[in-house]
């Protein structure tokens, strides 16, 4: 697996695949068995298992064996920490947006 700097550039890795983004989807509704999990997908199960490999390394899901079936369930800190980032960057643009539109308008107004 790819090494990643920090946990952050790990979970936007793993959501880059829509696979993984599937699994996602699904586990926002309740934690499910990785044979519930798979089975929308047309791929063996070792293949699927390396998707989940991928969301469970970057700390987007977490995982259990109870009995013979292991259950996967989101991991909501890793969300809230690229809900957070996302934020931030979006607030630092919209900044950098209302300085370039004072400065067109300030241009606009000492040519008219």
């Amino acid at each position: 697996m790819a090494y990643y700097s920090t946990p952050l550039d790990s979970a936007f890795h793993a959501l880059s695949d829509p696979t993984r983004r599937a699994v996602i989807s699904r586990l926002a509704e309740g934690e499910a068995s990785v044979t519930m999990l798979a089975e929308p997908f047309n791929m063996a199960l070792p293949s699927f298992a390396q998707h989940l490999k991928v969301l469970e390394a970057s700390g987007l899901i977490a995982s259990e064996k109870r009995g013979r079936t292991r259950w996967c369930w989101l991991e909501r800190a890793r969300f809230d920490e690229a809900a957070d980032w996302m934020a931030a960057e979006r607030q630092r643009w919209s900044e950098r947006l209302d300085r370039l539109e004072l400065y067109l308008d300030t241009t606009q107004n000492d040519e008219g």
